[in-house]
């Protein structure tokens, strides 16, 4: 592999106006796509193979035109103090706003307070709920417009009015934080460098990736029903990996040129040996993205393979466009070790013998390897104390900022009608099959109405066939709490005893009773995926590092990281650490994606790190240092671009903590925390601390399977007899045959 990424560099930096107007045209052609594609909404959320999904299946096909995933909306009115809704006056102003909304090409129904019992028992709040005919994210503009003119006619008459539900429900922002995030790294790239031009290559490099990834997602998401937090994820991820690989290669150009090569042989040897290390660090990242399919959640699949497309994307440019611009841009990215004159360059270096801070790290490491690594561990492990106070849940506009209406509306809500009345459940009975369809559904309610923690149980509602009915419950508790759930699970038992006495069956769904459902396949699919992505990887690194043991270190570091990161999330978002700094308004369960989420995506960061860090110091090793010098030569050469990479992520990450979403905020904080604690604890501290502890048993491989294993050359040990003088055109005709 490192000779084919050899030639591929050099073809690259030769032929570097084919290769640049391919990328420029493939960027340009994914824009045009996404301007002529329709606005990405949110993408239908199904969970197959649960009770919720079957229950709202059936509602589709018992109950037709009753728009079953139309959008909602819950216009909350509120009297001023000292009067009731039920005053003539104000009952009134509702009338007339329910008139107003009745008008709306796209609304399917709107229910009067006063004939449905939307009006609160003090009498100080009503509601009255909007259902349309499309989703959400499908409704025109002009018909939010009307909601909230609606709603501020009502205003006008003293009323305190506000809009619940997802009609809405717009696009996440991420705010200005993601452009400091960018401008961090800017600077990171700079000081490690030493050259504007240099730093601005990983950053040209990686935003025309990310630029054609998300471009493309963009044109597709119609097509495909890609949600807009896709994009926002493939974004984050692509933006970030996409820096780092460019690093690696660019790093190593300058550490090449410092090594007295000419500038195409320095290119194809950077991509041949930092090159190497990108493909099997962006397949690690691909593999643990792509395995999010395994959960069978089509939302969760679908972020996964566009995060992992848009990492692929990264892979082939820090392959082929890194080493074309690097043409460009000639003699002006200087060798490693000197500066722009902007910056200081040629300056007398009096320091020139010094050892780095890589060196004197590295160093006091391996003195003291067994201190440093408890310390790691202790330390990590104090910081996933939390997680075991894990509690999982979906969002809902309980966590919205109380800046927003629809928070409002919530909190009104919670005060006129009890906190379950945010997260009623919808109970579906099928009585298809039995023979008194209506002393079932009369059975069920009386049933339910019995157990704990239930406020109200609605009549049953039957569809026109008289074989199937809808129930509303509304519960005791917030729609997040345990309570909630048991409740639903104390419905299900009932409902299985009604099967069995009556063949009848009962289902319960709505957003609440989805969330529960959505959090509990989660649950039982983290296992399965931890095996796949994990075993996966643990073979690929094994091929990578021809070692047993490295593999191993790397995985169980992994898990030490992604729990303290976990720990965090929780520490911050479940118990109100640092809230306000977070911009955390509201605290509550984690989203139930999370933890899966965040393994799969700190897993693949996790062994870009240890990718190009062991194999710096695996590359040292093969050419006949010492275990223990092999390591201090390692982080001399790779430590300062590791670090720099990792406070590039974790800048990019962070960005996004400032998002209007509540999901991309919590997983930018996530990452961010994660990639701190795996690259500065785990791959820094205890990776050489283990290594130096292992001695050479570190690259201990079974003769049979090295002997079995195909030999990738991730370190470029073949290219140290390349003389670099094969002619062009025989380079060009060995590139076609590869």
């Amino acid at each position: 592999m490192a000779t084919f990424l050899y030639r591929l560099g050099r073809f690259s930096f030769r032929k570097r106006h084919v290769v640049a107007l391919f990328w420029v045209a493939l960027l340009a052609l994914a824009g045009a796509g996404a301007a002529g594609a329709p606005a990405a909404g949110n993408s239908s959320f199904s969970i197959p193979g649960t009770e919720a999904q079957k229950a709202f299946d059936l509602l589709d096909e018992r109950f037709p035109g009753a728009s079953a995933d139309g959008a909602t909306a819950r216009v909350v009115f509120k009297a001023p103090d000292g009067q009731k809704m039920t005053d003539p006056g104000n009952k009134a102003a509702v009338q007339d706003t329910v008139d107003e909304l009745s008008g709306g090409t796209e609304v399917a129904q709107v229910t009067d307070p006063y004939q449905g019992g939307g009006v609160s028992q003090d009498g100080t709040i009503a509601y009255s709920s909007v259902t349309y005919k499309v989703p959400g994210m499908e409704l025109e503009e002009s018909s939010r417009e009307a909601l909230q003119a609606a709603a501020e006619d009502a205003r006008d008459s003293g009323l305190t009015v506000e809009i619940g539900g997802d009609a809405l429900q717009a696009i996440p922002e991420t705010g200005s934080a993601e452009i400091i995030g960018i401008g961090i790294a800017a600077v990171v790239l700079v000081i490690t460098l030493g050259s504007l031009l240099a730093a601005g290559l990983p950053l040209l490099t990686a935003i025309v990736g990310v630029g054609i990834g998300v471009a493309t997602i963009t044109a597709l998401a119609s097509t495909l029903d890609l949600g807009s937090t896709t994009s926002i994820l493939a974004s984050m991820i692509g933006l970030a990996v996409g820096i780092d690989y460019a690093l690696f290669v660019v790093s190593r150009y300058r550490a090449e040129l410092a090594e007295g090569r000419e500038r195409e042989e320095a290119a194809g040897r950077a991509v041949g040996t930092a090159g190497s290390a990108v493909v099997f660090a962006g397949l690690t990242v691909v593999i643990a993205l792509v395995g999010l399919s395994v959960v069978n959640i089509p939302m969760l699949t679908k972020m996964g393979v566009a995060a992992a497309g848009t990492v692929a994307v990264a892979v082939l440019i820090a392959l082929t466009l890194i080493p074309a611009v690097l043409g460009y841009a000639g003699r002006r990215v200087r060798p490693a070790g000197e500066k722009s004159k902007l910056l200081g360059g040629g300056r007398a270096k009096d320091k020139a013998d010094r050892p780095n801070m890589g060196t004197r790290w590295a160093s006091f490491v391996v003195r003291r390897p067994l201190a440093v690594l408890l310390l790691g561990i202790v330390g990590l492990g104090a910081a996933a104390v939390p997680a075991g106070s894990l509690e999982l849940g979906l969002p809902d506009d309980g966590s919205q900022p109380t800046s927003t209406t629809q928070r409002r509306a919530y909190d009104l809500l919670s005060d006129g009608f009890g906190p379950g009345f945010n997260g009623p459940l919808v109970v579906v009975v099928d009585a298809q099959g039995s023979d008194d369809p209506q002393a079932v559904f009369q059975q069920a309610g009386d049933e339910i109405k019995a157990l704990d923690n239930v406020v109200n149980v609605a009549p049953a509602a039957p569809n026109k066939a008289g074989d199937t009915a809808t129930i509303a419950v509304i519960p005791d508790a917030k729609p997040s709490s345990v309570a909630t759930e048991d409740l639903v699970h104390d419905i299900r038992a009932v409902g299985a005893d009604i099967k069995d006495g009556t063949g009848a069956e009962v289902l319960v769904t709505g957003a609440t009773a989805m969330n529960i459902d959505v959090s509990q396949k989660l649950n039982d699919a983290l296992v399965p995926y931890l095996v796949l992505v994990v075993g996966l990887a643990f073979l690929l690194l094994i091929v990578v590092f021809r070692s047993i043991l490295v593999p191993l270190k790397a995985a169980l570091g992994f898990l030490l990281s992604v729990l303290a990161a976990l720990g965090a999330v929780v520490a911050v978002y479940q118990w109100g650490w640092l809230s306000g700094l977070m911009g955390v308004e509201e605290t509550g369960p984690i989203m139930s994606m999370m933890p899966i989420f965040m393994v799969g995506v700190v897993f693949g960061l996790a062994m870009d790190y240890e990718v190009f860090l062991v194999t710096r110091i695996r590359e040292a090793h093969v050419h006949g240092e010492k275990p223990s010098q092999a390591v201090v030569t390692g982080f001399r050469y790779s430590a300062r671009v590791v670090t720099a990479a990792a406070v590039i992520m974790i800048a990019v990450f962070s960005g996004f903590i400032g998002s209007s979403d509540s999901m991309v905020k919590m997983i930018g904080f996530g990452l961010a925390i994660a990639v701190l604690f795996d690259a500065f604890v785990v791959r820094m501290a205890i990776v050489p601390a283990v290594l130096a502890l292992l001695g050479a048993k570190a690259w201990w491989l079974p003769k049979w399977l090295d002997r079995a294993l195909p030999n990738v050359d991730v370190e470029g040990e073949s290219l140290a007899a390349h003389d670099g003088a094969a002619g062009k055109d025989d380079e060009d005709k060995e590139l076609v045959r590869a």
